[in-house]
């Protein structure tokens, strides 16, 4: 590939989403190492748990009550069934709605929430055997990886939101590749969701529920992309890097590293660096909350403390610490998902930053308000951000005594993985906290774990309660 006179790619041969969609039209479940098909099955094991956590949530009765198209797939947790579109949203926005999904160490973005809702809604739609809908995971998890690294943080900074943009890219290769598209309708798949992708961010300034919306969208707009490609609709094949381009598009400051798109695809997998949350709130949160449960373990006061200065990195600071004053009160419960000070805060009283922690009643809560405004940052140049994700809290006492505490990255990424049976466990409370029957729950886990032996996905149904 060589540029012209005004710096854009010229094609001569095949284009980037082309040789990408190449290798994933290739795949079979042989060819993925066992670690990765491990991260993919564990990835849906917490998916389906946190699908069952928000079955009773506003928001997803909401989204439940108003799609209007009937079908036989499977909203996890819910008796009503939906068309393979219906799915994919409601499972996309449960799996993500609390903000206790996964992530991506390196290149923040969310990546099981956009792309397994999509598989399994054209597993059952299309009867495709599990071992195809967990072909397609993989390849749609490792596209929603590399394509996050051309960019990392430009979208951000352009306003939109890289789980709806890029996650439905992702979708629609996941799809697509369950459904065994050839290379060049799997291509056309990625030029179709290109024109879907969508999602701002100004749910920043009020919380506002749109956020959660995002992966079920992404998710929907790459089955219907997978499935409109496969009749052999025509869609731009340089949808990556020709003159009107994805990342021109979404993210206008980059300087786009293509490396990541083909270098070692099949061979090093990106998706093994998927993190999983043990706490309900923005994952660059997590380090310093850590570090607050390791400061009221020492066993200090909070009304003798005088104030807490956190170190942090530049790119934390528009989404979890600006505006300040608006972050020390966060207006609701979700908001606060949001917010560095409460959540902090909420760490160190409750010792905790699950889905107990973050409800309306809890961010009004006076003494958690009165730690969180003690609670302040300075930008840290050497901060790794986003290279890896550490906490760092400076606290000054009333009496003048300070105290320093350091959680050098994040519990559940690659430094410090959860465990399958941590997962497992982390499974097992979010159906208890969606109110199933635990005999129930574990059918559903068993369900997962051997989703490569299942001949169709007809016995999702059993989870449609």
């Amino acid at each position: 590939m060589s540029a012209n006179e005004h710096g854009h790619p010229v094609i001569t041969g095949p284009s980037l989403s082309e040789s990408m969609a190449d290798v994933f039209s290739k795949w079979t479940l042989a060819d993925i190492p066992a670690t990765t098909r491990a991260v993919a099955i564990r990835d849906l094991i917490d998916m389906a748990g946190l699908c069952v956590a928000a079955r009773q949530q506003d928001y997803v009765k909401q989204i439940v009550e108003g799609w209007d198209s009937e079908g036989s797939c499977t909203g996890i947790g819910h008796a009503r069934t939906f068309d393979a579109a219906g799915a994919a949203v409601v499972n996309g926005i449960a799996t993500h709605g609390e903000d206790f999904d996964d992530t991506l160490e390196g290149a923040p973005i969310r990546v099981g929430a956009m792309v397994i809702p999509a598989v399994l809604a054209a597993g059952q739609r299309y009867n495709l055997s599990g071992e195809r809908v967990l072909l397609g995971m993989i390849a749609g998890m490792e596209t929603v990886c590399r394509l996050n690294y051309v960019a990392a943080g430009k979208m951000h900074s352009a306003c939109f939101h890289p789980v709806g943009v890029i996650g439905a890219l992702g979708a629609s290769i996941g799809a697509g590749t369950a459904l065994g598209l050839d290379r060049d309708k799997l291509a056309m798949a990625m030029g179709v969701a290109g024109s879907f992708a969508s999602g701002i961010i100004e749910f920043l300034t009020d919380g506002a529920w749109t956020k959660r919306l995002h992966p079920g969208w992404a998710a929907q707009s790459g089955y219907r992309a997978a499935v409109i490609a496969r009749q052999g609709f025509f869609a731009p094949r340089t949808i990556l890097e020709g003159e009107h381009n994805f990342f021109r598009a979404f993210a206008p400051s980059a300087k786009p590293d293509y490396s990541h798109l083909l270098t070692g695809l099949g061979e090093k997998f990106y998706m093994d660096s998927i993190a999983f949350k043990p706490y309900a709130c923005g994952t660059m949160i997590h380090p310093y909350i850590d570090c607050m449960i390791r400061l009221r373990r020492q066993g200090v006061n909070p009304d003798q403390i005088e104030s807490i200065v956190c170190p942090t990195g530049e790119g934390l600071v528009h989404r979890l610490w600006e505006p300040l004053a608006g972050k020390h009160a966060p207006p609701s419960g979700y908001a606060s998902k949001f917010s560095m000070p409460f959540c902090m805060a909420v760490g160190f009283f409750e010792q905790d930053a699950g889905l107990d922690q973050f409800t309306d009643a809890k961010a009004a809560n006076p003494q958690y308000l009165e730690l969180a405004r003690k609670i302040s940052y300075v930008i840290d140049p050497a901060n790794e951000y986003p290279r890896n994700y550490s906490g760092h809290i400076r606290v000054t006492m009333k009496d003048g005594s300070q105290i320093a505490l350091d959680q050098p990255h994040m519990r559940g990424g690659v430094r410090e993985p959860l465990t399958h049976a941590d997962i497992v466990a982390k499974f097992r409370a979010n159906v208890l906290y969606g109110g199933w029957p635990a005999a129930l729950g574990e059918e559903l886990l068993g369900y997962c774990e051997g989703m490569a032996g299942h001949g169709d996905l007809s016995g999702m149904a059993a989870f449609a309660r």
